[in-house]
């Protein structure tokens, strides 16, 4: 896989990832889930700086499913066009051409330097106000006071999200360009020599449904097992993480919302943020870290 340069917002790099095809129809016109009729394609994932008269709504629709239930606490128009905005740092991945709108995003901001911009200010309360509620005690108590305190600390808010399915494979170039990015604007004393970093991501849990077949009920489903990752590279970040925990969407509340993302299975499933806090000493062995682990399979599929 090609490398983007760091600090010209006109170069992009391309890279080849091999996905399989749709399922090929059989001559009675019937679909076949044989492994004879499943072709292998390679598919050019380019990543391209961010362009502002491009990239608006690619990366708002891709914001509003990484914020999921609560999306709509949130002014997602302030935000995506100060993460379009600052395009030298971070990466759209599409496909075919740069117009296109993104099946990838990812960018890191600077809460201090943003935190008059009310966008900014308002996702940060919100993620204290999260903190302060997981299970995780060093989360609950550190989070809070980096985002919201007087201190000198500087913190690196990563966002980043992807079309559900897509290959993880190209995912560990857009971290390992960003790091570069992030030391080529440090070099030029811009401002995002962070302390530390608070990644955004999206978890959930199975839930056993609340519904017969016949009646819907208002009820919240139960959650059961082990909490399950939307991004399986999630998990191996996490082992790098000073702190890191899941968090209950503000407006999540219904089964029947748990049952309509059930897609054909016994269980159906709960969403729940999820944010891992990582010391800006750890950020590029913790990126090392998912490049390994998607490089050697060591993840399980994501899930459909």
């Amino acid at each position: 896989m090609g490398k983007k340069r760091t600090r010209n917002p006109d170069d992009d790099v391309a890279m080849a990832d091999e996905v399989p095809a749709q399922t090929k129809k059989n001559n009675d016109g019937d679909s076949s889930d044989s492994d004879d009729d499943m072709d292998i394609v390679n598919v050019d994932f380019e990543l391209f700086n961010y362009d502002s008269t491009i990239d608006f709504h690619g990366v708002k629709t891709l914001l509003r499913q990484l914020l999921d239930a609560d999306a709509s606490l949130f002014d997602l128009s302030s935000l995506s066009d100060l993460i379009v905005e600052q395009n030298t740092i971070g990466s759209t991945c599409k496909v075919d051409d740069k117009a296109n709108d993104a099946y990838a995003f990812l960018t890191v901001l600077n809460v201090q330097e943003h935190a008059q911009k009310p966008a900014v200010r308002q996702l940060a309360e919100y993620l204290a106000d999260r903190a302060r509620k997981s299970q995780d005690e060093t989360l609950a108590k550190a989070v809070p006071e980096l985002l919201l305190g007087q201190g000198k600390q500087q913190v690196g808010l990563v966002l980043a999200e992807r079309l559900l399915n897509m290959p993880a494979e190209v995912i560990p170039p857009m971290w390992s360009c960003m790091i570069d990015e992030i030391e080529a604007a440090v070099e030029d004393k811009e401002p995002y020599e962070f302390t530390h970093y608070l990644v955004l991501s999206r978890t959930y849990l199975e839930v056993e449904s609340t519904l017969d077949q016949t009646e819907r009920k208002n009820k919240r489903s139960k959650a059961t097992g082990e909490l399950q990752y939307f991004h399986p590279e999630d998990e191996e970040m996490r082992r790098f993480a000073t702190a890191a925990g899941s968090f209950e969407y503000t407006k999540e509340g219904q089964a029947a919302v748990a049952d309509s993302k059930r897609a054909f299975q016994e269980m159906g499933i709960r969403p729940v943020g999820f944010m891992m806090l990582i010391e800006a000493d750890k950020f590029s062995k913790a990126v090392q870290g998912i490049t390994e682990y998607v490089a050697t399979g060591g993840m399980s599929m994501e899930m459909s």
